[in-house]
Formats: C-alpha cells, structure tokens, sequence
C-alpha cells in the first residue's frame, strides 16, 4: 500500500505522527465505451454551451445554481478562504461511547500507521481507546474538504472512518408501516426458532462475489478463443517529514489533563464538531478571479485524471 496523507494526531499536547492509507479496495472491472462499428474508444468533449468551443480545464470554474435561476461562480481563491482544519493535523475533538455512534453514519476507512522511530504516543493512544471502549471525534482534512471521522482501534490498528452529517442521513418516513399489524405471538415463536437454526459466527471469507468471479471468466475465456471481439490495441498512457517525535508524553498528558480540569471550572468547553455540511451554506455571489492558466491546470490535475477515467 502507499500512503495517502501524512500529518499527526493532536491528542491533547501530545502528537501522534501517522500516515494514513486507504484501508479498502474495489475489485470490480472496469469497462469503457467503444464504437461498436470499430471497437474504437469513445471520448467525451466538454463543450460551452454559451460560445459552443470546447474546452480545457485551465478554464473551468465551478458553479452553483439557485432555485431562483441566479447563477454564482466560484474560482479556487473561493474555495480557499471556507474555514477548514489544519491539513497536517488530525485534531481529537472528544471522546465517546463506541455504542452511541449510529454504523449508518460510518462512510470510508482509513488505517493509520505510526510515522515515528518510536510508535510510543501511538501504542498509547491505541490502548487507552481499548481501555476506555471509546471511539475518538475527529476532524480530517483530505483533498480539501474537512469532514467529521470516528479514530478507534482495529486489529491493533488505528482506523479512521469518516461520518455522515446527520442532515445526510435520509428520514425513513413510510406511511405503509404507521397501520402495518403486529405480529402474532406464535408467529414470532416460529420465526425466532427459524433464526437460531439459521445461526453462525460471522465469517466474510466464506462469501464471494459470484458475479465478478463469472464475469472475469468470461473475459478469460473470450480472450482465450479470439475471434471478433478481441481487438489488439496499443497501450494507452494514462495522463499524468521529518520524525515528529514526543520528547516527554508523561508531561505532555500531564499538562493536558491540568488544561481539561482548569477548563471545567471555568465553565467553557470543548468546541463541539459542526453538525451541518459545509456544502449547503449560502455563497456570496461574485466574479471569478482571473489567473494564470499553467497554475488552474495544477491544481485540477486530479480532476483530470478522474474526469477521463469517468468519460473512459
């Protein structure tokens, strides 16, 4: 695996140094669109509608649309100024009960390896959540966007999931259950010994993907017999710290700990995350900035590489 981001965990005074690598995979195949005449690729221009030219990346801007037919476009200087954490920090913001974390808001994990010569402050962050059956509130700032994460232990290992806002989570709102009759007794005595026959431990390596497994043997097998859906084509080319180390941890959670209580009796306390997507706030509306194009096409590189692959 390669890492994807590089920075520390902000535990109280003490930092934790990690590097974080994505900690799933898809295994689908991927397929892209041909001309079924020729087996040719199918490419996708991005088109004005407003001078009919096509055009580049250097060029394009982001836009939203308001229910009122206004229009706001926004440049990456825009975007620049959004409040955002620290893109090198993974600050904790509290501590809570693993239990009371809904699985429906849990998004994409995250493993966290310790980047230090000495694991220290990560063993004993790892240990203290195991200890406590707490889950961390975290927030993480990747690719530019800040969201709300759970940092709790996996197999020993550090694991960062990232969370819904709650206003992402649709309201399960259906009429058809508000008169739906209840069960009779018997009929969940039978159902209840349905389940315990059916009982096992969980074991996922005892599932499969059948379709994905039928579907590569079936290009397996076309590519092994030839004929006219197999075209020969050239190779397409894709489009292109130091150690943070804890000198005194014992001091360092000390005074932590002095903080937290001169906290408490002062009555303030700790910033609570924000419970609101960054997305859905009102923009301003404004004119795009203008700049030099060689930087635009930087910083959109990903966006190539992403948009290709979707047109692909």
């Amino acid at each position: 695996m390669r890492s994807i981001w590089k920075g520390s965990i902000a535990f109280g005074l003490v930092n934790v140094p990690v590097k974080v690598y994505s900690a799933t995979e898809q295994h689908d195949i991927r397929f892209h669109q041909v001309h079924a005449k020729d087996g040719g690729r199918i490419k996708y221009d991005r088109i004005c509608q407003e001078c009919g030219k096509s055009v580049q990346f250097a060029d394009i801007d982001k836009a939203y649309d308001s229910p009122d037919g206004e229009r706001v476009i926004l440049t990456d200087e825009d975007f620049d100024k959004l409040p955002a954490a620290e893109k090198h920090e993974i600050p904790v913001l509290e501590f809570v009960p693993t239990e009371q974390i809904d699985p429906i808001l849990y998004d994409k994990s995250y493993f966290l390896e310790p980047d230090s010569a000495s694991p220290k402050a990560y063993v004993l962050l790892r240990e203290t959540l195991e200890e406590t059956e707490r889950t961390a509130l975290v927030h993480f700032t990747l690719r530019q966007k800040t969201r709300l994460a759970a940092l709790r232990v996996r197999d020993d290992v550090l694991v960062i999931q990232t969370l819904l806002w709650p206003d992402e989570v649709r309201a399960a709102e259906f009429p058809s259950l508000e008169d739906a009759p209840s069960a009779r007794p018997q009929e969940v005595k039978m159902a209840t010994s349905l389940v315990e026959s059916m009982s096992s431990e969980f074991d996922p390596t005892e599932y499969t993907d059948d379709y994905q497994t039928e579907l590569r043997k079936l290009i397996d097998e076309t590519l092994a017999n030839g004929g006219e859906k197999v075209i020969h084509t050239e190779t397409e080319k894709d489009d292109d710290g130091e150690d943070a180390e804890v000198v005194d941890l014992v001091a360092a959670l000390q005074r932590s700990v002095e903080a937290a209580g001169k906290n408490a009796k002062s009555g303030s306390a700790t910033s609570a995350p924000a419970k609101k997507a960054p997305a859905k706030k009102a923009a301003a509306k404004k004119a795009p900035a203008k700049k030099a194009a060689a930087k635009k096409a930087s910083a959109k590189s990903a966006d190539s590489k992403a948009d290709e692959a979707k047109g692909a």
